[in-house]
C-alpha cells in the first residue's frame, strides 16, 4: 500500500480541489491510502457528497495556511499549526508513509523539504521538475524550474541523472533524451559554466545525452529532458506558458472577430478544445522536487482537481516503482 500526505490548504480553490482529486485517485487505485491535512470539521463536511473506501482515507487536523507572502524558511519553522508543516510531520516521522502532494507556497514546500525531510545520499542540491506537453504529443521535464537560482556543474549534472530516472520510472520513457538549455546547439556555444556541463553529460554513459538546446525548441519534440539552472528554468518555463496562453487569447480574438470567423470557430470548436486540453497543465499533474529523501510533488497554486489527481498519480508512479531508491544508487557514483 503506498500512503500520500495531500496538503488541502494553500491553493486558489483548496479545499475543494485537493479533497476532489485526492477522491479521484482513491478510487482509481485500489493500493493507495491519502491523509489529507487541513481543518478536519471542513474536510470532514466537503467529503459528504463522495463515495470512497473510508479505510484508506484518513485525516490530520491542521486548520492554519502558509501563505506565498510569507518568509519561507520562518513560517515552516514557526507554524507548527499550518497544513503544510504538519504534512511534513507525517512524511518524515512515518517510515509507511511515502509522499506528499500539495499546492502550497513553493517557497515554503522546497525550505520544508530541505530542512525536514532532507536529500537523497549523494546528490548535491534537490531540483524541480514540472512536465510540458510538446508538439509532438509527448512530455518533456525541465530541471531545474526554481529551486536553485546558482548551480555548479555537479548539480547539473545530477540534475540531468535523476529526471532521465524519473521519466523512465513515472512515465516508461526509454532512454530520455537529454538536452542542456544553451544559447546555440553548437558544442563550443555558452559560457564557462554550460561547457563544463556539456562534457560532463557527453561523457556519462548513462544519460542519453543529444546535445545544447535553444528555448524556442522546448516544445518541439525533440527532447525528454532539458537540463538548467533554476533561474534559467523558471524564466524558460514562465515565459513557455505566457507565450502559449497569449497566443490561445488571440486565436479567441481571431475566431470572435465578425460572422465569418464565428462560423469558422463554430466548425472547428472540438479542434480548438483539442489544442485546449492539450495545453492545460491541470492534466500533467505537478512539479516534482527530485532529491529528496521522501516522494514531494509540488501543484499548481490554481490547479483544478484533475491536477491534484495526476500529481497523486505522479507520486504513487514513483514510489512503486523505486525511483528514490534509483536516484540514491546512480548518485553514488557522481559525488
Amino acid at each position: 500500500m503506498i500512503k500520500v500526505v495531500v496538503d488541502t490548504l494553500g491553493g486558489d480553490h483548496s479545499p475543494d480541489v485537493n479533497i476532489q482529486g485526492a477522491i479521484l485517485a482513491l478510487n482509481k487505485i485500489e493500493d493507495l491510502s491519502i491523509i489529507l491535512v487541513g481543518d478536519k470539521q471542513v474536510i470532514e463536511e466537503k467529503l459528504l457528497p463522495y463515495t470512497y473506501d473510508k479505510q484508506r482515507l484518513f485525516i490530520c487536523h491542521a486548520p492554519e495556511e502558509i501563505s506565498s507572502n510569507e518568509v519561507p524558511t520562518i513560517a515552516i519553522k514557526q507554524k507548527t499549526n499550518s497544513s503544510l508543516y504538519q504534512s511534513f510531520e507525517l512524511i518524515k516521522s512515518s517510515d509507511d508513509i511515502n509522499a506528499m502532494v500539495s499546492i502550497g507556497s513553493t517557497g515554503a514546500i522546497i525550505a520544508g523539504a530541505v530542512l525536514k525531510i532532507g536529500r537523497i545520499p549523494g546528490v548535491k542540491r534537490p531540483g524541480l521538475c514540472p512536465i510540458l506537453p510538446t508538439m509532438s504529443s509527448s512530455i518533456v521535464a525541465v530541471c531545474d524550474s526554481g529551486a536553485n537560482a546558482d548551480c555548479d556543474a555537479l548539480q547539473l549534472h545530477q540534475f540531468a541523472i535523476m529526471s532521465s530516472l524519473y521519466l523512465q520510472k513515472a512515465y516508461y520513457v526509454q532512454e530520455p533524451k537529454v538536452a542542456l538549455l544553451n544559447v546555440g546547439t553548437e558544442e563550443e556555444k555558452g559560457d564557462l559554466l554550460r561547457k563544463e556541463v556539456h562534457k560532463l553529460l557527453k561523457e556519462d554513459n548513462r544519460i542519453n545525452f543529444v546535445g545544447n538546446m535553444e528555448s524556442r525548441d522546448l516544445l518541439s519534440g525533440r527532447y525528454d529532458v532539458v537540463v538548467c539552472d533554476g533561474f534559467s528554468g523558471n524564466v524558460l518555463i514562465k515565459s513557455t506558458e505566457g507565450a502559449c496562453l497569449e497566443v490561445l487569447k488571440l486565436v479567441k480574438k481571431t475566431f470572435t472577430k465578425n460572422l465569418k470567423t464565428k462560423i469558422g470557430a463554430l466548425i472547428l470548436k472540438k479542434d480548438m478544445q483539442e489544442v485546449k486540453n492539450f495545453m492545460d497543465y491541470n492534466n500533467y499533474g505537478g512539479a516534482v522536487l527530485l532529491g529528496t529523501k521522501k516522494t514531494i510533488v509540488k501543484s499548481h497554486g490554481s490547479s483544478k482537481a484533475t491536477s491534484i489527481f495526476h500529481s497523486i498519480e505522479q507520486a504513487y508512479n514513483m514510489e512503486k516503482r523505486g525511483l528514490r531508491e534509483a536516484i540514491e544508487k546512480n548518485l553514488s557514483e557522481t559525488r
